[in-house]
């Protein structure tokens, strides 16, 4: 019993399990959202919304107490602007004074933006009570992304990979990680929009890379941004479990980018020049530029005439009742729109430079330009990239949805749930980071010493130690962004501080006091940084390391009886063969990472990579290498490294990030909005669930005859009543009740009209079902007259029963007409009964019957395919003569044995198929199957009977080339085709 309730808990943890396997990704745009998932059987796609479109506009109102997304947002936009809140990605993660969030007011001058108290990031006051800070509206917006993601998965979704900008900072990107908390999703990673294209060209094209490396371009126009990425694919050689492997890898070699050029710029000026243009009307005294909901008129019809303007060399751009019930039209070139934005045009060539200089590479060896992003599509900005590139443009790849698909791989990568085809992936570091201190001197002024952490470049995710030699008392040091002399001035400005943090470190004192000693040294003071996945620096300890020389035998009596008991049982059950299996189970890539040494500008004694750390461990290991003379080995000193924590506090200098209290308000405010939106989507489902089920019984029992019929009239009167009463109640009180209301009413009227309909539906599938029953009968009794003629040629023979036993046969005889006396005398008590009265033969007896007669015919039929005849040896003394000719009639039986279980195969593969599609099969066809059948048999037989005689030789030498061509050897089995091929290992698991 214990047992069987293990293995019951064992199967629902795994059933659960199994449902919640799916990942998803979110491609987060300014404008446009994509979401794409891989669940079970089912590979990488785009999850729809409810329009069943597969982008979703990046936009969030409320109005009256509702929250709507996507398009319905936008069109309570454009009717109250200050009520819909979109392009919300250039605002995350940014102090209200960051020229971005001037430029947005600019833009928009409708919102009214304050700070936040404790943080001064931007905060929307939607209305007298109501704030709204951007990372919960993000937050908002992703958890609709995660109802898409579930609604096409058909199961719950909790982890993702999001996509960012790659000139995302520290900020922004922990903002964005903590609105993802508040939608409770679990963040695999953090991937920059430009990796996540370069990945989803990659893996496609995976069979095209070798050694050597190819070079290829991204430039990606968006909304708000344009970027160029210079990557590079190859194969490489990775070690992992011990094994070597080759697999493709793409690096990421330069990065440019312009974080305000982008197809909104563009729609933001059309925008304006549509609104001087009613200006110059004179049609009314007002100014247009005051009107709010008129200028988010004007901003939905820029954008689209942009969009029609790739396409066409002019177009009327029309909005009705502009203002004052104004009408507007006007005719917008090609040519005019390109003239407003000729200086964003001449900016279409920086990204590419600066991803050329920042690579080190020309564009002699980019192998090829391809176009991302729907700002690519305007012809000036295409005509614009040719002449600086000096090459035809690829457009091969989807620009909507490649960093969507691309991160959605790479979730499947990161997920314990599947395994994909392994495609390694090298990040750069986009803005260099640097560790600035002073040296501990006796000087009153002394110089900082920078020493940098990340350069420029520098794959990622990546860890690095950083040692301080010469501090023996607590200090600070700060971490900031170095040289940013590449970028543009206003760029530098819009990242915002380039201070990130301020480290300081105490207890340095009390650990050189507790381990002071005359063989004691300090070898400093050893910070370890990581730069994650997800781009985010991380410290993740501060330690004093000291190193102590001793003897053998003063460290054995310092090693206390727990460590030394531990150690004895490691030893058991650990030896060189586990080491070394450790060692190679650790992947190559990483160590390289790890025993990098960070790059600095001065001496080398501030500062060694975590391969140095390994190194001081094995210089002490080979300290204790001497196996030739014990004695000796124990009078030599050893050396113990001694590791005593730091106590480390953080203090940010960049834009904090929400603080636990304010992050829970936050999330407790999200889940209010939550559970509003889902108990109105049940009120309103099942409003319309009732609305529909009434108007169904009304219409059915009043126009349709065969539900009239169906019913007595005492249930006729009773439904008539219910169903008049609940039209009454909908139209009065019924628009303000609750959807527990709606649901027990409609269980009230389906619960009276459930006999009807059951009655209706019996009686329209009943004769489609007695059809089927008939064929299947009529199929059986055809079989059992065929396997009974075989039965009755077969040679009787001891040594060779035969196929099938007297019982056998009279089992399927009983049952055939069992199953025809019950029809004739059911479907009689059947049609004595009126449509009204409960019927006595129903669909499902009539399934019951098919199944018993299939259960029979399947029994014989699985004897048959196992059947084999026994042949007896003939004496090999007979004359050659006489046993040529008992061979040839065994072979003839043969040939005749395995004729009839073909045929019996073919016959049941028939009948099968007859009963699973509950179609009657017509008499014409199975009177056609069984002539076929006997055709074939007597052909046997009159061959058997018109045999030659032995003197003629020409027609026996004939026969005899005719029966080789059809003769079936005794140890071949004829194989029926298999309908499925054998699974690898690999092929269990979803294959992306």
């Amino acid at each position: 019993m214990k047992t069987l309730v293990i293995a019951t808990a064992l199967i629902a943890a795994f059933c659960q399990l199994a449902e919640g396997i799916a990942v998803m990704s979110v491609d987060l745009g300014t404008e446009w959202m994509k979401v794409a998932i891989v669940s079970p059987g089912v590979p990488m796609e785009i999850a729809l919304n409810k329009e069943s479109k597969r982008k979703t506009p990046v936009c969030i109102s409320f109005r009256d107490g509702e929250r709507t997304f996507g398009e319905d947002a936008q069109t309570v936009g454009v009717r109250f602007p200050q009520n819909s809140y979109s392009y919300l990605l250039d605002l995350v993660g940014k102090n209200v004074e960051n020229p971005a969030v001037k430029l947005f007011q600019k833009r928009f001058p409708y919102y009214n933006i304050k700070p936040d108290p404790d943080r001064g990031t931007v905060v929307f006051q939607h209305d007298s009570e109501t704030t709204y800070s951007v990372e919960e509206l993000l937050a908002m917006i992703l958890h609709k992304a995660r109802q898409f993601a579930q609604s096409s998965a058909n199961q719950a979704i909790n982890e993702a990979v999001i996509t960012v900008p790659g000139y995302f900072n520290q900020a922004e990107r922990r903002a964005v990680l903590q609105a993802a908390q508040m939608a409770d999703i679990k963040v695999l990673q953090l991937m920059n929009d430009y990796m996540a294209v370069a990945l989803n060209y990659g893996i496609f094209r995976r069979k095209d890379f070798n050694e050597t490396a190819q070079y290829v371009m991204f430039y990606d126009m968006g909304a708000s941004s344009t970027s160029a990425t210079v990557v590079s694919y190859q194969l490489v050689k990775t070690k992992e479990k011990g094994i070597v492997e080759t697999n493709p890898q793409v690096s990421i070699l330069g990065v440019g980018y312009d974080r305000t050029l982008g197809g909104l710029e563009m729609q933001i000026r059309l925008r304006d020049y549509l609104a001087k243009k009613f200006n110059e009307m004179k049609k009314t005294t007002k100014d247009v530029f005051e009107n709010h909901r008129a200028m988010a008129k004007l901003l939905k019809e820029a954008g689209r005439v942009k969009n029609v303007l790739s396409a066409n060399v002019d177009h009327f751009a029309q909005i009705e009742g502009l203002l004052d019930e104004i009408d507007f039209k006007l005719q917008v070139t090609r040519e005019e729109f390109e003239n407003l934005c000729s200086d964003l045009f001449e900016r279409v060539k920086n990204p590419i430079q600066q991803a050329l200089k920042t690579s080190g590479l020309t564009m002699d060896i980019i192998s090829q330009v391809v176009l991302v992003g729907a700002g690519t599509r305007v012809p000036k900005v295409q005509e614009k990239l040719t002449a600086a590139v000096h090459m035809e443009l690829s457009k091969n790849l989807n620009t909507d949805e490649a960093a969507c698909m691309g991160a959605v791989y790479k979730a499947a990568d990161l997920s314990t749930g599947f395994k994909v085809k392994k495609f390694i992936t090298k990040d750069a570091v986009l803005f260099p980071i640097q560790v600035v201190f002073e040296r501990e001197s006796s000087e009153a002024s002394s110089k900082p010493v920078k020493r940098m952490l990340f350069g420029p470049m520098n794959p990622y995710p990546q860890k690095k130690i950083l040692t301080f030699n010469k501090h023996q008392s607590d200090f600070t040091f700060t971490v900031n962004y170095a040289e940013l002399d590449h970028l543009p001035a206003d760029e530098i400005e819009m990242l915002g501080s380039l201070n990130l943090s301020s480290v300081s470190l105490s207890g340095v004192v009390a650990a050189l006091e507790k381990h002071k000693g005359t063989h004691t040294e300090s070898k400093g003071i050893k910070a370890h940084w990581t730069l994650d996945e997800s781009g985010l620096l991380v410290l993740n300890q501060v330690e004093q390391v000291l190193e102590r020389s001793v003897t053998a035998e003063e460290a054995e009596a310092e090693e206390s009886p727990l460590s030394k008991l531990g150690s004895t049982i490691s030893k058991l059950f650990t030896g060189p063969e586990e080491t070394l299996k450790e060692n190679l189970e650790k992947p190559v890539h990483e160590e390289q990472e790890e025993s990098k040494e960070s790059d600095s500008t001065g001496t080398k004694k501030e500062e060694e990579s975590e391969g140095n750390k390994s190194a001081d461990s094995s210089s002490s290991g080979d300290e204790k290498k001497n196996t030739t003379n014990k004695e000796e080995d124990k009078k030599k000193p050893k050396v113990v490294v001694i590791k005593e924590p730091i106590v480390v506090n953080v203090s940010e200098t960049v834009v904090p990030a929400m603080g636990e209290e304010h992050l829970q308000q936050s999330i407790a405010k999200i889940d209010a909005l939550n559970q509003f939106d889902a108990e109105k989507s049940r009120r309103e489902g099942a409003l319309n669930a009732l609305e529909s089920f009434v108007f169904d019984v009304k219409t059915k029992l009043e126009d349709e005859e065969e539900y009239k019929s169906a019913a007595t009239q005492t249930e006729l009167e009773s439904i008539t009543k219910l169903y008049t009463e609940m039209m009454e109640w909908l139209d009065d009180e019924g628009l303000t009740a609750d959807a527990n209301s709606y649901e027990k009413k409609l269980s009230e009227l389906k619960s009276l009209t459930k006999p009807v309909w059951k009655r209706v539906a019996e009686a329209n599938e009943r004769p489609e079902a007695i059809a089927a029953l008939l064929a299947t009968i009529n199929g059986s009794r055809n079989f059992l007259t065929t396997i009974k003629n075989m039965s009755e040629a077969q040679v009787t023979d001891p040594a060779d029963p035969p196929m099938f036993t007297q019982i056998e046969l009279d089992t399927l005889g009983k049952v055939i007409n069992e199953t025809q006396e019950w029809l004739d005398k059911i479907v009689v008590d059947q049609e004595k009964l009126a449509p009204h009265e409960t019927p006595v033969l129903t669909v499902r007896s009539l399934v019951e019957k098919m199944g018993t007669l299939d259960r029979e015919v399947k029994y014989l039929v699985n004897k048959a395919k196992i059947w084999k005849p026994k042949i007896k040896k003939e004496d090999s003394t007979k004359d050659a003569t006489s046993n040529k000719t008992t061979e040839k009639e065994k072979e003839d039986s043969k040939s005749e044995k395995q004729s009839d279980k073909i045929k019996i195969e073919e016959f049941k593969e028939e009948s099968v198929l007859e009963t699973e599609e509950l179609r009657p099969s017509s008499e014409e066809n199975i009177e056609k199957e069984s002539s076929n059948f006997t055709s074939s048999k007597e052909k046997v037989e009159d061959d058997r009977k018109t045999e030659k005689p032995a003197d003629d030789k020409e027609n026996e030498r004939k026969e005899e080339e005719e029966h080789k061509k059809t003769e079936t050897p005794e140890d071949v089995t004829p194989k029926e085709p298999s309908t499925t091929e054998t699974k690898t290992d690999e092929d269990k698991h979803t294959e992306l």
